[in-house]
């Protein structure tokens, strides 16, 4: 029989539409099936520390809720049950109490929304201790192999393309490099969608080491033609050819970049990080509507006994898949893929042949 008090959390980092899932979740849940739906504050640390922080979430508490931004519930990166910081610089594995938590509270099954580390989490918790969940994908950078898009991907790309825009104005007035840093450590899906939307001249992602006097040659061709500003897009995780895999440095990718082509170039250039600018704010009507399916096929899922499974976007309808299969390596931009060829077509410059 389908259970009827099920928990819900959001973990990783934020994203737009993470607020239209929690409502989904209770209007379906609660409004139509009758259930009890507990919210679970700061991803699994609501059930692990002292006092627990469980709310209920009666269908009042989503008013206003679809437009929202961030997570009415909290969200962290830092509450791996498996690898849990225990206050001094060290962790423990605690997922035998967070099972026993949630069985004291007597919480028949978890949601757990968030991207491939909550999910690995949530696929072990059902393995390991038989914890039945269900998973709802979230990352701004698009990079679940599992789903076509997840939540907050569009809302990210669109405030890029807007920065774009407004980058492009005073570019054109200054006569100036204009380098914009957008996230993307491992994938640049929000780069190369921005960068298409928003007319940059040249994109770097981290897929694509780029070769720095590429894209100087690319600006030189531009002011033959009497155009003397250029826009960039720099995913957070791009790097020069001959680098190493990304990870710490001292400086950001666009600040590297464009100290790379003021070697070789008498340019001048402004770099623009937009950071969590790209996190924050309400989301766009496409995350919003896919937030809702996925909040409404979660609990599908469970009504119909199917636990350890992740919905997902599949061209166009909402399925899908089992937990292990989300918990593989992110999806990162193939060389091959189609929206690569048509930035090329229009003449953007990647760094690389």
């Amino acid at each position: 029989m389908a259970p009827h008090r099920i928990g819900i959390l959001t973990g990783g980092g934020d994203a737009p539409g993470l607020n239209a899932v929690i409502r989904a979740v209770v209007k379906r849940g609660v409004g139509q099936l009758h259930w009890q739906v507990v919210g679970i504050e700061d991803s699994f640390n609501g059930l692990l520390e002292e006092p627990r922080r469980l709310i209920d979430l009666p269908p009042r508490s989503c008013q206003g809720l679809l437009p929202r931004g961030g997570t009415v519930l909290g969200t962290t990166n830092r509450g791996d049950p498996f690898d849990y910081p225990d206050g001094d610089g060290g962790t423990s594995d605690r997922s035998a109490e967070l099972a026993e938590a949630i069985r004291d509270e007597g919480i028949e099954g978890l949601i757990v929304i968030g991207g491939d580390g909550s999910q690995r989490i949530a696929a072990r918790l059902m393995e390991e201790h038989g914890v039945p969940v269900v998973g709802v994908p979230k990352t701004i950078d698009n990079d679940l192999a599992a789903t076509d898009f997840t939540f907050g991907f569009w809302s990210a790309v669109e405030v890029a393309t807007e920065a774009l825009d407004r980058l492009h104005t005073t570019a054109e007035a200054h006569d100036r490099v204009m380098l914009l840093e957008v996230m993307g450590r491992t994938a640049g899906w929000i780069a190369l969608y921005a960068g298409v939307s928003g007319g940059a001249d040249c994109i770097a992602i981290p897929e694509v080491p780029y070769d720095a006097e590429r894209f100087a040659q690319k600006i030189r061709e531009r002011r033959r033609r009497g155009r003397q500003f250029t826009l960039f897009v720099v995913a957070e995780g791009a790097r020069p050819l001959g680098d190493a895999a990304p990870g710490h440095r001292p400086v950001g990718a666009a600040r590297r970049l464009a100290d790379a082509l003021s070697e070789r170039l008498d340019i001048e250039s402004r770099v623009t990080v937009l950071g969590h600018l790209q996190r924050g704010g309400s989301p766009i009507p496409f995350d919003r509507v896919l937030a809702t399916r996925f909040g409404v096929a979660a609990v599908d899922l469970i009504q119909n006994d199917q636990w350890g499974r992740l919905v997902r976007l599949d061209n166009g309808e909402i399925t899908s898949v089992p937990l292990a299969e989300a918990a593989v390596e992110p999806r990162v931009v193939d060389l091959s893929h189609p929206l690569i060829a048509d930035a090329r077509a229009v003449g953007i410059e990647f760094g690389s042949p």
